[in-house]
């Protein structure tokens, strides 16, 4: 029996959360093969495109700060966090990830504590980290990104910050190919309907959001943040690695990745441990 085709339909928040955390528990050994060396075991790849927090600096002075990132995966970013300093926590919603996590700490020696849980009810107190993070994580997978945007403002301090990363929604205009075909413009940027695969039965097994610029922000604002800067980041000549719909073809046309980089209004969080 034929694969049935993917398909832009709503869905609801059970729908994609059972459907990411199949998907990522299924795919997390092929994906951490197919990209871990790219991502590191203890490092800070901000996208596709090789942007690293160790050039960027868009956290900040982490040292003694406490940092969530959200949507982990096998954490390589949170260790990396770790060794320059910060109190990290890593969550995930797929145990799958979280294992790949546990490898990860095994081969560098990093340990961080990590967290099974959704984005949508994060288990934590309110105003307990200075910083939360992800790079592609939480916020492409869940229906209700408003939502997630206010849980993430409910366990920051004031003055904390909350920087992520996500395909550039323009990308969402285009087909998902790395080659000419790829730049051919075929989709309404418009069209919020999720992009939708299911199983034989039409039960969703993987699910990805989309939300234009405009959407975003307005997340961000009726969450309470304020905008500091929006990243895109260029592709950096002599980098000719394909992952998936990023390609040097593609990256040097347009923009692959959208990183949002905002603050909770209030005093810049104090640097330094907490006793």
């Amino acid at each position: 029996m034929d694969t049935p085709a993917p398909s832009r339909r709503p869905v609801t928040d059970d729908e994609s959360r059972r459907a990411s955390r199949g998907w990522w528990d299924l795919d997390a050994d092929d994906y951490q093969a197919e990209h871990g060396a790219f991502l590191g075991d203890a490092d800070f790849v901000w996208c596709p495109e090789g942007l690293r927090e160790a050039d960027a600096h868009l956290l900040g002075d982490v040292r003694g700060r406490r940092v969530l990132e959200l949507g982990a995966g096998a954490a390589a970013a949170a260790r990396w966090l770790d060794g320059q300093g910060a109190e990290v926590t890593a969550m995930d919603l797929s145990a799958g990830m979280l294992r790949q996590a546990v490898a990860g700490a095994s081969r560098s020696g990093v340990r961080v504590p990590l967290v099974q849980a959704d984005a949508l009810a994060l288990p934590f107190a309110d105003s307990v980290f200075d910083i939360v993070c992800t790079a592609f994580g939480a916020i492409p997978f869940v229906a209700d990104s408003a939502a997630a945007m206010l849980e993430v403002a409910r366990v920051l301090r004031p003055g904390g910050s909350w920087v992520f990363s996500i395909t550039h929604p323009m990308r969402w205009i285009f087909w998902d190919e790395p080659d000419e075909s790829g730049l051919v413009a075929r989709n309404s940027y418009f069209d919020r309907r999720p992009y939708v695969e299911t199983d034989d039965e039409g039960r969703p097994t993987y699910v990805e959001q989309h939300r234009t610029l405009g959407d975003r922000i307005r997340e961000l604002v009726a969450a309470g943040f304020v905008l500091r800067d929006l990243i895109e980041p260029e592709w950096p000549a002599g980098h000719e690695q394909v992952w998936g719909q990023w390609s040097p073809l593609r990256g040097r046309l347009f923009p692959g990745t959208a990183i949002f980089v905002a603050d909770l209004p209030g005093p810049h969080p104090t640097t330094g441990p907490r006793h």
